[in-house]
């Protein structure tokens, strides 16, 4: 999972809000929720996030990873974050020609 430029993260254990600077809209955190957003982007996968979660909140393996799909989706659908890979960016200039 990645968030993307427009989303502005303060993140940390205690809590946190998730800033849209599209709509100027806050999304406000949980502690757990807080901690999920930042397993998610320090881990290669939404598997290696639930472990982590799993083993910080002593929860299980199936529990975890609910808990991580759900806030996963909630950012996807807000329009915070994307799964998968980046999609290439498109070129908003005009190339320069070569003089001749």
């Amino acid at each position: 999972m990645r968030l993307h430029e427009h989303a502005r993260p303060v993140l940390t254990d205690e809590g946190g809000a998730i800033l849209n600077e599209r709509t100027g809209r806050w999304t406000h955190l949980t502690p757990t929720a807080s901690a999920a957003v930042l397993l998610l982007c320090a881990s290669g996968t939404t598997e290696q996030a639930a472990e982590q979660y799993a083993a910080r909140y002593d929860l299980s393996r199936e529990r975890a990873a609910a808990d991580i799909a759900t806030v996963l989706t909630a950012l996807v659908t807000a329009g915070l974050a994307a799964t998968g890979t980046a999609a290439p960016r498109r070129r908003w200039h005009r190339p320069t020609r070569e003089a001749t």
